[in-house]
């Protein structure tokens, strides 16, 4: 037995559901590089479908889906595998949800853009009752605020103007922002 985990070191399949493509290959290969076995699917039906045949040891799922939401997935492997450590991801994090998440099940919950290293932290830590250490070099205020344009840039598939508006802010200021490089 794993002591941080309580569960078998041979077992450290992981379930990562996230309709972002990009971040979900990123964290996938990140998540791999550290020991896991990674499924990476983008939908809940294809993630109710991976439970199903073999209900992974770990999941890090997204909450906002375009089939549903990631809560029925806790739902799902919290009935064939209580024992499975989750942590939810959201771009649209607030009180509420993140309260559901926990009352689900899962064992953490973490604002989109999530390093690696955090969700393996909150993942790992999930057994000892103790919260995760925070990051040792957290992303600048700046670095947050530049992912987050860059990600809500990406859902408006690259419209400026449709960004824009729902940033609420002045089309010449995204154009300029998304003209620099990512701060540090």
């Amino acid at each position: 037995m794993d002591d941080m985990t309580g569960t078998t070191q041979a077992d450290r399949t992981l379930l990562l559901l996230d309709d972002d493509s990009a971040l979900r290959s990123r964290l996938g290969r990140a998540l791999e590089s550290r020991g896991f076995q990674t499924i990476a699917v983008e939908s809940v039906s294809e993630a109710l479908a991976v439970i199903r045949e073999r209900a992974p040891a770990f999941a890090v799922l997204d909450l906002r889906l375009e089939d549903g939401s990631g809560l029925s997935v806790v739902d799902a492997l919290r009935e064939t595998r209580p024992d499975a450590r989750i942590v939810m991801l959201t771009g649209y994090g607030n009180i509420a949800t993140a309260v559901a998440a926990v009352k689900a099940g899962a064992v953490d919950y973490l604002s989109k853009p999530a390093d690696a290293d955090d969700v393996v932290n909150a993942l790992l830590a999930a057994g000892t009752g103790a919260p995760p250490p925070p990051p040792e070099n957290p992303m600048s205020a700046d670095r947050v605020r530049w992912e987050h344009i860059q990600r809500v840039y990406e859902l408006c598939s690259h419209n400026v103007s449709e960004t824009a508006r729902r940033l609420n802010m002045h089309r010449r200021t995204l154009q300029r922002i998304l003209s620099k490089r990512a701060p540090r």
